[in-house]
């Protein structure tokens, strides 16, 4: 995949960040889920902390990379941005409105502003609908929009757009292959002309040589359009290639956050390092193999939530929760933000 990601403009990783007002604002974003468990006649409600003090921003024609492993959070995130799940608490700022506590009725208008595109293409078309209908489905909630008369015209707009032929747009979807098809559910996410554009797992469902066309495609919509973009991934290769910045989560919380050269030249926290580590491009780099998996958010560990796999645990870290905060001994602005009482400063002692 990085021979073909080659081919178009060089990453914006080292660029200054955004100017002006983010976009969207993050803070102190918790969700919460209630769960029974235990045999029918004696079953218990127990809490899940999917998400638990989550805050970033998110700057116009930004793309913001959310990696770590399967569990860790990042979908709910997704969800609770586009309002599919409620927040228990803190507040999401999108030009300077809070969303997090709307009611639907107030929240419908600013759902044409924040899209998403979904990790399968192949369940989140409709198989009965031609990609003409697909595309023109948004202008029929969101009325007023597009006028019916210049309907045609649009589709075929957005299929050049996504580059497909217009010839297309009387298709259905089982008649195109895996690429393609995301190259339509994008089109779809864009019909609305959204700020931003939440991408959850949106190229691992394809081969790789598709992935890198479809990232050199966002990567040109992006500075075409001037969207920003949450884009989640496990595959750090891709967030790389796409993302000026990134946040690492883990069991619902910012285990790092920072600009990506950064985080890929001196991460701080360990399981960042652990994660770097398992990167194929990594060959040099000395493997850190984690014990165990992510706790379960039923019963997650006091304290540090990384402590039962990380090497570095001490009885501190059991009994604290370490803030998010900016790596010691840094005389610059804090741009890099990371959750551990024991930082690494240099990739001699990640060691473990």
């Amino acid at each position: 995949m990085t021979a073909a990601l080659q081919d178009r403009p060089a990453s914006r990783e080292n660029e200054a960040p955004a100017a002006g007002a983010p976009i969207l604002s993050v803070r102190d974003l918790a969700c919460v889920f209630e769960t029974r468990t235990g045999p029918f006649f004696a079953r218990r409600s127990q809490v899940v902390r999917a998400l638990d003090g989550v805050s970033f921003d998110l700057f116009e024609g930004q793309a913001l990379g959310i990696v770590g492993e399967s569990g860790s959070g990042k979908s709910t995130l997704a969800r609770c941005l586009i309002r599919l799940e409620r927040p228990a608490s803190g507040r999401i700022t999108y030009r300077g409105s809070d969303i997090a506590q709307l009611d639907e009725r107030a929240m419908r208008p600013l759902r044409r502003d924040i899209q998403m595109v979904f990790q399968d293409p192949w369940a989140s078309l409709n198989p009965r609908h031609t990609v003409s209908r697909i595309l023109s489905e948004p202008w029929e909630i969101h009325a007023g929009l597009v006028h019916p008369s210049d309907r045609t015209e649009r589709v075929a707009e957005l299929l050049r757009l996504v580059g497909l032929d217009p010839s297309f747009a009387h298709r259905y979807p089982n008649q195109f292959s895996g690429g393609q098809r995301q190259r339509i559910s994008i089109a779809r996410a864009l019909a609305l002309s959204p700020k931003i554009l939440i991408l959850d797992e949106a190229v691992s469902a394809l081969d790789v040589s598709v992935q890198a066309q479809i990232l050199n495609l966002l990567a040109e919509l992006r500075d075409r359009l001037r969207i920003a973009y949450l884009f989640i991934s496990h595959d750090l290769s891709v967030v790389r290639h796409l993302c000026e910045r990134i946040g690492v989560m883990y069991l619902g919380r910012f285990a790092e956050i920072g600009p990506a050269a950064s985080i890929f030249g001196s991460a701080g926290h360990p399981y960042t390092r652990a994660l770097l580590s398992a990167m194929p491009e990594s060959a040099n780099r000395e493997r850190i193999v984690l014990d165990g998996e992510i706790p379960s958010p039923l019963s997650p560990p006091s304290g540090c939530g990384f402590r039962t796999r990380c090497w570095k645990a001490d009885a501190h870290c059991a009994e604290t929760v370490p803030p998010l905060s900016g790596l010691p001994g840094t005389g610059a602005p804090a741009t890099q933000l990371v959750a551990c009482h024991y930082p690494f400063e240099s990739a001699q002692s990640c060691k473990p």
